[in-house]
């Protein structure tokens, strides 16, 4: 919803000024298909050229994202405590071997069963299954801080290519002007033809040439960089998931109580989605 409210303030800003100013949306509404179709098709052309299909894809699904807002609210945050935290308790109770069955087969774990949103999320069940996995290889005997080095690289990797797709959205962004730019060129190539032609005719095909490079600059830095913004903080923010798998397995490994385990859990989750501390420590002694 913020996401559309924003759209039209910025649409209702621009051409409702120039409305208010005394303008004729006409003009802009009659070369708007044809100059936009100059403009954003060769912005995703170019973009198709400049990148994998993998992350092509990525960035238009993260403009959907920019509408729906980060994946993970502030349940999910206290199911995968509770995910991780149950699998934790397995391994103290039972030992690391116990937890082959759900580290090997997550599909069928009752566990991961428990929280299906989570279990169908291959990124964070790998990370946690891969991380675990290491434990009952090693039977528990494995160093916290090596443990640790190991999911902070596979959490950089994972961000990182994330990025990709915030970075295809700006690369789209920055190229729009400059396309707006050779649709006006195409324009003032269009006009030269019909040099002979009278001034109202020349006006018109004049106009019609700028049309492209406002829409350029307009859809650049109205829509497509706005937009790369905001894929940027909610890839920042769906980032956190993998942080609170890294500090419980990391904390516990290290001897910690469970009290500090689960505060450093929280910690890294931003305000908004944070769970009480109370809800988590009731939650995992089964209150």
């Amino acid at each position: 919803m913020f996401f559309f409210v924003g759209m039209a303030v910025v649409f209702g800003a621009v051409f409702g000024g120039f409305v208010i100013a005394g303008g004729n949306l006409a003009p802009i509404i009659h070369a708007a298909p044809h100059e936009g179709f100059i403009i954003v098709g060769s912005a995703i052309g170019a973009a198709l050229v400049g990148n994998s299909a993998l992350i092509f894809k990525g960035a238009m699904g993260g403009m959907a994202k920019c509408i729906t807002g980060p994946k993970w609210k502030k349940q999910d945050y206290f199911d995968l405590i509770m995910l991780v935290g149950k699998l934790l308790a397995v391994m103290k109770k039972e030992g690391a071997v116990a937890l082959e069955a759900h580290v090997e087969n997550p599909d069928s774990s009752g566990i991961f069963g428990e929280f299906p949103k989570l279990a169908k999320d291959h990124s964070v069940t790998h990370m946690i299954c891969d991380t675990l996995r290491l434990v009952v290889i090693a039977q528990g005997n494995l160093d916290a801080n090596a443990v640790e080095d190991v999911m902070n690289n596979a959490i950089k990797t994972h961000h990182h290519d994330e990025l990709k797709y915030q970075g295809t959205l700006a690369s789209i962004a920055g190229a729009l002007p400059a396309l707006g730019i050779v649709a006006c060129v195409l324009g003032v190539v269009k006009t030269m033809g019909a040099i002979d032609q009278p001034p109202p005719i020349l006006g018109a095909l004049i106009g019609n040439a700028l049309v492209g490079t406002f829409l350029g600059v307009f859809v650049a830095y109205g829509v497509f960089d706005p937009m790369a913004n905001r894929l940027g903080q909610i890839i920042d923010e769906e980032g956190q998931v993998y942080k609170v798998i890294m500090q419980m397995i990391v904390g516990t490994l290290q001897g910690h109580p469970v009290p500090l385990v689960i505060e450093a859990a929280r910690a890294v989750i931003s305000h908004h989605n944070q769970p009480s501390f109370a809800e988590v420590f009731d939650g995992l002694r089964g209150k």
